[in-house]
Formats: C-alpha cells, sequence, structure tokens
C-alpha cells in the first residue's frame, strides 16, 4: 500500500515537470544530453515535443527515454521490494524511531529512550554479576582444588589402612584415575613461644604427593624435597608462617592431641619440629591452617602404624561422584569415600543458593524496566488514534494495528536487550582491567584476602547464563506490548475521527 502511494506520487511529480512526450529514435547528429544516450545513440530516442519547450529543457537539452525508463524501472522495482515488506513491520519500525517533530512526540520518545536504557542496564547487571559469581566459585574450586584431592579414600576413626598398597593397585586399576598417593591427616596445635595455632596436619609422600594435587607439583623439587624423613621437618602456609613470625630454618614445638598417660596424669605430647619452607596456594583458608610433613614422621609422632587414606586424582573432576561410587563397590577393605564436592558442600550450595536469589532480583529490574513500555505504548496509541482510524478505514484489521504496536514494543526491547549484552560481555570480558583501576582511583580494597579467600575480581560469562537472560528480557518486553496493542486493535474509526 506504501509502495504504489509512492510510485503513484512519483509520477505525479513526472507528470507535472514536464510537457507530454512522444519519444523518436534519435540520429547521430542529435546526441543525449544525459549520458544514458552517449554509448548507443543508435538506439537512443529523440523527443519530439507535443508542447512548448520550457525554460528547463533549454538549459538541460531533449529528455533521454533510456534514462526516464531507468528512473521508473528503479521506482518500480523499490515499489516491489516494499510491497514484500508487510507494513506494520514498516508502520512499527517508523513508530519506534519517530521524530521530535512535536512536543508530545518528543516526550513519548523520551520515555521510549529510558524503556530501552532500562531493560539494557537490567541486562548488562544481570550478566556482570552473574559472570562474577561464575569466576569467583571458578576461581575459589580450581584453587581449593590445587590443595584438596579428587577424590579421598580413608579408615574409619582416622585408622592406619589394613593394606594400602592393594587399596592403591586397586584405586589405580579404574580407567578415569591419573594418580594416587597415600597420606594422613589428623589436627593438631602449633607454638612458637607465646602463640598458638590451630592446623590441619598432612602427613605425605613428597615423592608421590605431585600425582594428586597441582601445589605439590609446583613445589616438589624446591619445598617438598627438602622433607626428609626422620629430621621432623614442616612446610608450612604462607599466612600461617607469618601469623607465627617464623621463616624457613626456625623451630616450632608441635602438640599432637592425644596425650601421653603418666603417674602424673595425661601428658600431651611434644615434638619440636623445624620449617624448611611455605607454600602459597592462593586460598586463605589452607594458607593459614594447612601443614605439610613427610608421611613417616606423621605416622611416628601420631603413633599410627602406615598411611590413614590415599588421595586420588581423576581426568575429568566433574566425574568425581561417578567414580567414587564405582570405587565403592571395587574396594574390598571397608574404607570410607568422599569427592571433592562433598568436603565443601557447605559452601557451593551456599553459592548456588546465592546465584539464584541475585538472578532472581536482577530479573525484577528488567521487568520494570519492560513494563515501563506499557506507559510508552499507551501514550503513542492516545498520539496515533487518527492514524489507527484511517488505517482501519483502508482495509486494515484489527489483527495488523495489534501487529504494528507489538512490532514498535519489541523492537524497543531487541535494542535495549542487544544493547545490554554488549555492554555487559564488554565489562565481563574486561572487569580485570576495570575493577583494579576503580581501586586505584578510590583507594579501596573491594576484596580483603582475609574475607573472600581470594584478592582480585575473577569473570567467567557462560551461555548458560547469557542466553536464559536475554529470552527472558525479550519475553518480557513481548508481555509488556500485548495490553496496549490490544486496546489500539479496539479503537472505534468512528470515534477516532470525528473531531479530526
Amino acid at each position: 500500500m506504501w509502495g504504489l502511494g509512492m510510485r503513484f506520487k512519483a509520477m505525479r511529480h513526472l507528470d507535472a515537470t514536464s510537457p507530454l512526450r512522444h519519444f523518436e529514435p534519435a540520429t547521430a547528429t542529435e546526441p543525449c544530453s544525459c549520458g544514458f544516450g552517449s554509448k548507443t545513440r543508435a538506439f537512443a530516442p529523440k523527443a519530439r515535443s507535443l508542447g512548448p519547450i520550457t525554460a528547463p529543457e533549454r538549459f538541460i537539452g531533449r529528455p533521454c527515454a533510456p534514462l526516464v525508463n531507468h528512473v521508473v524501472q528503479h521506482a518500480i522495482n523499490a515499489t516491489i521490494w516494499r510491497m514484500q515488506i508487510p507494513y506494520e513491520l514498516i508502520l512499527g519500525w517508523r513508530y519506534t524511531r519517530a521524530g521530535r517533530a512535536t512536543r508530545r512526540n518528543g516526550f513519548i520518545s523520551f520515555i521510549s529512550g529510558v524503556s530501552m536504557l532500562g531493560i539494557a542496564l537490567g541486562v548488562a547487571a544481570l550478566i556482570i554479576v552473574l559472570s562474577v559469581m561464575n569466576g569467583f566459585q571458578k576461581e575459589v574450586r580450581d584453587r581449593m582444588l590445587s590443595v584438596v584431592s579428587h577424590i579421598e579414600i580413608f579408615a574409619p576413626n582416622g585408622e592406619a589402612l589394613p593394606d594400602v598398597v592393594r587399596t592403591l593397585a586397586q584405586v589405580k586399576a579404574n580407567p578415569q584415575v591419573v594418580g594416587a598417593a597415600p597420606f594422613i591427616a589428623t589436627q593438631a596445635l602449633l607454638a612458637r613461644g607465646e602463640d598458638m595455632k590451630g592446623t590441619l596436619v598432612r602427613g605425605i609422600d613428597p615423592a608421590h604427593e605431585g600425582e594428586v594435587t597441582d601445589l605439590a607439583a609446583d613445589i616438589q623439587s624446591t619445598v617438598l624435597s627438602r622433607l626428609i624423613p626422620g629430621e621432623f621437618g614442616v612446610v608450612l602456609g604462607g599466612e600461617l608462617a607469618r601469623s607465627l613470625g617464623v621463616m624457613a630454618g626456625d623451630k616450632l614445638t608441635l602438640v599432637a592431641p592425644s596425650g601421653q598417660v603418666t603417674p602424673a596424669g595425661v601428658v600431651p605430647r611434644l615434638k619440636q619440629m623445624t620449617v624448611v619452607g611455605t607454600f602459597d596456594s592462593g586460598h586463605y583458608e589452607y594458607d593459614s591452617g594447612l601443614v605439610l610433613m613427610h608421611l613417616e614422621d606423621a605416622a611416628r609422632i601420631f603413633r599410627l602404624e602406615g598411611p590413614s587414606g590415599v588421595r586420588v586424582k581423576l581426568r575429568d573432576l566433574h566425574q568425581a561422584r561417578a567414580v567414587a561410587a564405582e570405587l565403592a563397590t571395587t574396594l574390598t577393605d571397608r574404607l570410607l569415600i568422599r569427592d571433592w564436592t562433598r568436603q565443601n558442600r557447605t559452601w557451593f550450595a551456599a553459592v548456588q543458593l546465592e546465584k539464584r536469589m541475585m538472578f532472581i532480583i536482577l530479573t525484577l529490574i528488567v521487568a520494570v524496566a519492560a513494563f515501563n513500555l506499557v506507559s510508552t505504548l499507551v501514550m503513542t496509541v492516545t498520539d496515533k488514534r487518527a492514524d489507527i482510524a484511517i488505517l482501519r478505514t483502508l482495509g486494515a484489521s484489527p489483527g495488523s494495528i495489534m501487529g504494528i504496536f507489538v512490532v514498535q514494543g519489541a523492537m524497543v526491547g531487541v535494542i535495549g536487550t542487544l544493547a545490554g549484552l554488549a555492554l555487559g560481555l564488554g565489562i565481563a570480558f574486561n572487569i580485570d582491567v576495570i575493577v583494579p583501576a576503580l581501586e586505584r582511583a578510590l583507594g579501596a580494597t573491594f576484596l580483603p584476602r582475609d574475607v573472600y579467600l581470594i584478592s582480585r575480581m575473577p569473570s567467567d560469562p557462560q551461555q548458560g547464563d547469557i542466553l536464559p537472560i536475554a529470552i527472558i528480557s525479550l519475553v518480557l518486553a513481548f508481555i509488556a506490548t500485548l495490553y496496549p496493542s490490544w486496546r489500539a486493535s479496539r479503537v472505534n474509526p468512528a470515534e477516532a475521527l470525528r473531531y479530526e
């Protein structure tokens, strides 16, 4: 409808500015003045005027038929192309980018821009927050697994394994296992002067510990090699060593949890240890409370006949639960099995719950911005009542009228969502640069190490979070357009045009 109107308008314009002409073939001595006939002058027709020659014609020259045919053909092609596009889309897009010709249209355009900005900011906030939470969870998990093995197999009540060689052989027979090492785990006190700290003591085999944890693999040749059986050396976490004020070569006193019975009563067992090095895993909990010593020294101090468990590393850490279930059926001894997801189950559950709540809260922000489209479309419908009435009298159906305003609201939702995706992903992928700059500018630390376990702001945008955010934003924007669009389709043409 709109394309045909433009075509008729163009034809009327040509008729009004040039007299009616009859075209005849031009001769070689009468070239075309427009350039279209200069190369094919034998086919260029000349114009024989059926009326007086106007002043513009004297200046420009006689019109060329190929030029006119070219213009007409171009207009026809444009008309056909425009007729293939539903006029609901054309009008909806035109209303979306409506100019500010009047004060009322300018205000409607401003409200539409605010709605678009609100959707963009809500989508960007959702992406940034969820990306940071994903990055925080991944960073803590990776640092945790650099110290903790994927699976731990241990005897009940902290006793020694019945047959550690058989247990290691059965564990390594599983195709998912890439490494296994024996260990002893217990709690003790470390004292230096008047300072005393509660610690987790882990007896390890320096030759095989690197097979099960990344931290041990990194310090195996530098620090762990100093753990020699019989010398009672210890490797402390960096934060623990700083809190006790010790460094390599200093002496410490280890207080075992089980005392020694004497005629004078129960006396705690004490052993002087030598600090041979420190480690820094990046995880504050382990850096401030973990002590490593040789497996034989730990067995001697805590009076065990051998290792109390086996630590296992898998090819895929996400298969830990399945592999643990398989090992439970293949191990012959009565042992307990625990995978890494159960060792810190409370922490991971809390992170997941917080992530869900943040998603719901920030989705409400997107919903508020999306439903601002209701007021925008209501004002647009009120402003365009005359246009709606004219379209109805020309034969437009109520469904077409509804489609026009659905397109307008959907366009605002799509543009806002795309802008929010671009903004959110841009910040999420560059947050490691943005946050340090803000910390330097404000002179503040957003992530204290002793509170958040890590000291830098991580980010991990995931497709599983971004796609639902975009879909929810588009769906909310579409839902917000339904009621105003339905009201527009119910406009009575006679009532709308009564006072026009």
